[in-house]
C-alpha cells in the first residue's frame, strides 16, 4: 500500500497562501500551469479546512450540464437555505453563490470559494465571463472574509480573461501563482515521502523521461527499479504515460494539432529552433504560429532563450518538456513493446544521444542551483547558446549552453551523463580547445571564457581534464533546493 500523499515542497505558494487568507480584504487569486502539476491538490489540500464551495468545470460540458454541477454543489454547501430551482444562467448561479456566502459566520481567516478548471465553463455564448464579472464587482469584492480562487491548465485563458483582462476583471485579480513542476530536490522529498528510495542517478534517469509532474512520479512504487518504471509506465500497453502525449495537449488547447506540430518540430532539434525556422518547418499562419507559442510558453512545454547576439527577432525556442521529448524520441516508436524495452534502449546509441541533450535540458530548467554551485548568485547571467556555421577562416561550431555572466566570463557548458566518472579523452580534449578557440575568434568576445563540465559523478582527473576544464558541477548540486 503507498504511503498517503503529502503537500511536498511549494513553500512559496502557501507563504503566499497565508498571506491572502489573512488580509484584510477580499482577495482574487488566479492558479495556473501545466496539466498534473498538482494545481487542485495544492489548493484542496493546503485549504481544505477553510473551503466553503468547490466546484470543477466539466471538459467539453454543455453550459446546462456545468449549471446542474454547479447546483448540486451549492445544494450540499447551502443546506437548509438552498434555492430549489436549478439556475438557468451563470448570472443566476452566482447569486445563488452570494446569498450563500452572506450567510457564513464572520471571521478573522478567509472563507475559500475554489472554482476548478474554469476555463472548461466558459463556453461558447454561456456569458460565463460576464457572470463572474458581475459576481466579483457587486459581491465578493465587499466580502472581506471571502478568498475566491479561479484555477485551470489552460494558462493562456487565465492570463487573457483574468490576469490581463481588458473588461469588468481588469485589474481585479489581487495574486497570481504560477506552479511550475517539482525541480529534483522536491522530486527526490516527494519519492522519499512514498517509501521509496532510489539513488539519485535513478532519480535523474526518471525526471529526464519525465519531468518533476506529481501525477506520473506517484505511479512509482516501492521496490522497482528506475528502468522497471519506465518501462512498465511508458512502453506498456495501459501504462500511465504509453498514450498520455496526445490527450495532454488536446486537453490544454484548442485546436491543439497547431501545438503539437510546433512541439514535434521543436523534438527534431533538441538544440532549439528560431522562430522563422518554425515557421518554415510547420506551415502555419502567423497569428496562429504566435498564439500557439504563447500557449506553449505559459504552460511550461517550451522555453525562449537569447541567443549570444541579444536580438529579439532571432530568439531560440527549445522544447523543455522532458516527456513530450521522451515521447517522441523513444514510446512513439516502441509502443507496446513491453517490459524490457527500456533496457534495451538504454544501451542504444540512440539513448547516449537523447540522454546528453536531455541532461543539459535539467541543467536549464535549474538555473539557481547552477548559478549557485559556481558561486554567482549574485551575479546577473543570461542562459543562452550559440551557433556559427563557418567561414573561410573558421570551421563551423555549436554551444548548446552558454552562461554570460555581466562580470566579464563567459561558461562555455558541456553536459555529460554517464553511469561512470566520465574520462576526457585527448581527442575529446582538442575538441573542448577548438571550440573554445573557435568561439573566441568568432565573437570577438574580450570576456574570459571558462570551460565548465556539468557531470554525473566527478569526472577523472586526468591530463586533459587538467588542462581544458575550469569548472566542474556534478548531479548532487541540482538536488539542491532554489
Amino acid at each position: 500500500m503507498k504511503e498517503k500523499i503529502k503537500l511536498i515542497g511549494r513553500e512559496k505558494e502557501t507563504a503566499s497562501i497565508d498571506k491572502l487568507m489573512h488580509s484584510g480584504r477580499a482577495e482574487f487569486l488566479a492558479v495556473y500551469g501545466r496539466r498534473r502539476v498538482g494545481k487542485t491538490f495544492l489548493i484542496r489540500q493546503y485549504l481544505k479546512n477553510n473551503m466553503v464551495f468547490d466546484f470543477t468545470g466539466t471538459k467539453d460540458g454543455a453550459k446546462e450540464q456545468q449549471l446542474i454541477n454547479f447546483f448540486e454543489e451549492y445544494t450540499k454547501r447551502a443546506g437548509n437555505r438552498k434555492k430549489k430551482q436549478v439556475p438557468l444562467t451563470w448570472h443566476e448561479a452566482f447569486g445563488y453563490l452570494a446569498s450563500y456566502l452572506r450567510q457564513l459566520p464572520k471571521r478573522k481567516i478567509k472563507h475559500v470559494v475554489f472554482i476548478d478548471e474554469m476555463p472548461w465553463i466558459d463556453t461558447p455564448k454561456s456569458e460565463f465571463i460576464s457572470a463572474l464579472e458581475f459576481l466579483w464587482n457587486q459581491h465578493l469584492s465587499k466580502m472581506d472574509n471571502v478568498l475566491l480562487i479561479a484555477c485551470g491548465s489552460a494558462s493562456s485563458w487565465i492570463k487573457k480573461k483574468l490576469i490581463k483582462s481588458r473588461g469588468g476583471l481588469y485589474n481585479r485579480v489581487t495574486h497570481r501563482i504560477h506552479l511550475k513542476p517539482f525541480n529534483l530536490c522536491e522530486t527526490e522529498l516527494f519519492l522519499n515521502n512514498l517509501g521509496i528510495k532510489l539513488s539519485r542517478y535513478q532519480v535523474l534517469e526518471i525526471y529526464m523521461a519525465m519531468g518533476g509532474i506529481p501525477f506520473y512520479l506517484n505511479e512509482i512504487s516501492k521496490g522497482k527499479s528506475a528502468a522497471q518504471f519506465i518501462d512498465s509506465t511508458c512502453f506498456v500497453a495501459g501504462g500511465l504515460l504509453h498514450d498520455e502525449y496526445s490527450q495532454l495537449y488536446h486537453s490544454l488547447f484548442k485546436n491543439a494539432d497547431n501545438h503539437i506540430h510546433i512541439i514535434e518540430a521543436l523534438a527534431s532539434r533538441p538544440q532549439g529552433m528560431a522562430r522563422t525556422e518554425i515557421a518554415s518547418k510547420i506551415k502555419i499562419s502567423e497569428g496562429s504560429l504566435s498564439r500557439a507559442m504563447e500557449e506553449l510558453i505559459d504552460c511550461d512545454f517550451v522555453s525562449k532563450y537569447q541567443p549570444l547576439i541579444h536580438k529579439k527577432k532571432t530568439s531560440v525556442y527549445q522544447l523543455t518538456d522532458a516527456y513530450s521529448l521522451f515521447y517522441l524520441k523513444f514510446i512513439k516508436t516502441h509502443k507496446g513493446s513491453g517490459k524490457g524495452t527500456w533496457e534495451q534502449l538504454y544501451k542504444s546509441s540512440s539513448f547516449k544521444a537523447w540522454s546528453g541533450y536531455a541532461f543539459e535540458n535539467i541543467w536549464l530548467v535549474h538555473p539557481s542551483q547552477l548559478r549557485r554551485a559556481l558561486g554567482i548568485s549574485g551575479v546577473y547571467t543570461i542562459l543562452s547558446s550559440w551557433k556559427f556555421t563557418g567561414n573561410d577562416a573558421l570551421p563551423g561550431a555549436q554551444i548548446d549552453m552558454i552562461i554570460d555572466r555581466a562580470d566579464n566570463t563567459i561558461h562555455l557548458c558541456e553536459a555529460k551523463f554517464t553511469k561512470e566518472n566520465f574520462a576526457i579523452t585527448k581527442n575529446y580534449g582538442e575538441q573542448l580547445k577548438l571550440k573554445k578557440t573557435i568561439f573566441k575568434q568568432a565573437t570577438q568576445t574580450k570576456k574570459t571564457i571558462f570551460i565548465t563540465l556539468l557531470t554525473t559523478y566527478p569526472a577523472m582527473r586526468n591530463k586533459y581534464y587538467l588542462e581544458e576544464i575550469e569548472n566542474e558541477i556534478t548531479m548532487d548540486k541540482l538536488f539542491e533546493p532554489n
